[in-house]
């Protein structure tokens, strides 16, 4: 009997994939291809919520499982995933300057919060009032990840490419039986699949759409990431990202003109060189209302759980949620309340 099936193979499908196989689990993952959002995603970490200078729930434990992880993953596949890198975000007046040193000076935002503004010169990109530099930040190739960690899956005959039936799956009471395989467990981490998924399509997963471009632009020589109202990423090779739109009434993953004309209008807003847009990319996050991932095992079910709604934090938040999830199945540690699916009290299962 095999001990998991993971449905979705984005950050979070992966994730619990590597610690359950650390774990030394057998597994296997199934994965159609109709989600995105893991490959298409800026893939930013960081640790601090810039808008109003506040943390991210659970940022600094959070950050240290994630470079673990993504070490453990780079030294796994000898390929670079993690590029640490600052992010500057532009300060527009005196005010801002002042609210970015009392917020440099809270205890839980000390770390991450340099209490020196830059003032780097850029070419084409104006800020007068500089910029509050975010320390312990960067971004993970999660496009080259997901597509090493389904080539290992492969490798290993653990990898099945196709769209979960639903209906196939059959509820034993000590295990799960689908396409001739016993499982214990199964691990649904469908990103915002999950709407089609009859057995945990009551949770209220709000997908957001996201579009972002990638721009070339040889003068702009930039070493860090820019936050203003779009973000700025070098990629390398004068290629950038840059990103993003939040969209909740599109649910589709096209990218449109709107999208496309917004970033344009964020970006030559801070941006003042000649560019040419090389990609134009579209996803639909998994968003939850109260910012918090959906993870647990379903009420009637003790076999089924699952692990989403990871939202535009998913590469900081994916490893700490995969291994909650796993503690929580194999010793029955408590999952935190915050990301427990109980904390949904009005939902009435199937």
């Amino acid at each position: 009997m095999i001990d998991y099936l993971i449905v979705g193979s984005g950050l979070a499908g992966i994730c619990f994939a590597d610690v359950a196989l650390k774990n030394n689990k057998s597994i296997r993952v199934i994965e159609n291809y109709s989600q995105n959002s893991s490959i298409i995603a800026g893939g930013l970490y960081n640790p601090v919520i810039l808008k109003r200078f506040s943390e991210v729930w659970q940022a600094q434990k959070q950050l240290t499982l994630a470079v673990d992880v993504y070490e453990s993953f780079e030294q796994q596949f000898k390929t670079k995933f993690d590029f640490k890198l600052p992010i500057y975000r532009k300060l527009f007046s005196f005010e801002e300057q002042n609210n970015w040193f009392v917020a440099a000076d809270k205890p839980l935002l000390a770390p991450f919060l340099s209490t020196h503004l830059q003032y780097r010169n850029y070419q084409g990109v104006d800020a007068s009032f500089g910029f509050g530099e975010v320390l312990q930040s960067g971004y993970v190739d999660t496009a080259s990840l997901v597509k090493n960690f389904q080539t290992f899956l492969k490798s290993k005959e653990a990898f099945i490419s196709s769209t979960f039936d639903y209906h196939n799956l059959k509820i034993e009471d000590n295990f799960l039986e689908y396409d001739t395989l016993q499982f214990k467990n199964i691990i649904f981490a469908e990103g915002f699949g999950l709407l089609a998924n009859p057995f945990f399509n009551q949770l209220p997963l709000d997908g957001t759409k996201g579009e972002l471009l990638i721009i070339k632009c040889p003068n702009l020589n930039l070493d860090v990431i820019i936050k203003s109202s779009v973000f700025i990423l070098p990629l390398g090779n004068d290629l950038y990202k840059v990103g993003a739109t939040y969209n909740w009434e599109d649910k589709t993953a096209t990218p449109t003109e709107e999208g496309k004309q917004e970033l344009l209008n964020n970006l030559k807003s801070i941006l003042h060189l000649d560019f040419e847009i090389v990609e134009h990319l579209a996803g639909v996050r998994p968003t939850v209302k109260d910012r918090r991932p959906m993870v647990g095992t379903h009420p009637k079910h003790k076999n089924l759980h699952v692990l989403n709604g990871l939202g535009t934090r998913g590469v900081m938040l994916a490893p700490a949620m995969a291994k909650a999830l796993f503690e929580n199945i194999e010793h029955q540690t408590p999952l935190p309340k915050e990301i427990d699916i109980k904390r949904f009290k009005k939902i009435t299962w199937d």
